[in-house]
């Protein structure tokens, strides 16, 4: 496999950070599910058909997280949160669906209006979620018959990938961001996989260190995975 290194620009998530990434730059053609599973697990991470992984010189703050499922366990918040939310039906789609557009332009442009997806277009909704080797799993959450929240991920080897989450903003107040990270994790113990990827943890950005509530997880350090017991 060939890589790249980019040139460095504004950090997304630290003020005044400059960030680099590394960057798989074989042709897409060549790309397959199984360089994907390899390099998941040396904490590279997708979007849409670019495969990278944060490569900066000074700031080492973005580490790659997942979490063992067999041994998660839930947090007294987790489990205010799965109560509150005890009205919500979980389906499971393997196909992207029209009615996911709409949501996710509601989220984007309401939510994020100060970010990089900011504004949002059908063009650049598949161009981040599509998954190149049809491996992607789409967790549809609704509340009686209205479609409310999506959270798509990934099939790798041994575990699932989750790559967004994006719901009406409406429903905000019921923390569907952490809802779906737990249906996630429930979804990859029934289908008796070892791990849930996160991406990256940043401790020091408040929109980006959530993901350190879910206990215990694995760190992506010093190019091993290091197990994580508590905060």
């Amino acid at each position: 496999m060939k890589f790249g290194i980019t040139q460095a620009f504004p950090c997304s998530y630290l003020d005044e950070q400059q960030e680099q990434l590394l960057i798989l730059v074989e042709e897409q053609s060549e790309v397959t599910a199984k360089h994907y599973d390899l390099l998941i697990g040396a904490g590279f991470r997708r979007s849409g058909n670019q495969v990278y992984r944060p490569n900066c010189p000074q700031c080492q703050a973005c580490q790659p997280i997942r979490l063992p499922v067999r041994f998660f366990e839930l947090s007294k918040s987790q489990k205010r949160v799965l109560k509150l939310n005890h009205d919500l039906t979980i389906k499971l789609s393997e196909n992207d669906q029209p009615n996911y557009y709409p949501i996710y332009e509601s989220y984007i442009n309401q939510r994020h209006a100060d970010g990089s997806m900011y504004p949002a277009s059908y063009e650049q909704y598949l161009g981040f979620i599509v998954n190149p080797w049809d491996k992607a799993l789409f967790i549809e959450i609704w509340l009686e018959d209205a479609l409310i929240g999506v959270a798509v991920c990934d099939r790798v080897a041994e575990a699932l990938s989750a790559l967004y989450t994006f719901f009406q903003p409406e429903y905000a107040q019921r923390s569907l961001g952490t809802y779906a990270i737990l249906q996630q994790v429930l979804i990859s113990q029934q289908l008796n996989l070892d791990y849930l990827y996160l991406g990256y943890q940043i401790d020091a950005c408040q929109k980006m260190n959530y993901k350190q509530n879910f206990l215990p997880h694995e760190r992506f350090l010093n190019d091993k995975w290091q197990l994580i017991t508590k905060k």
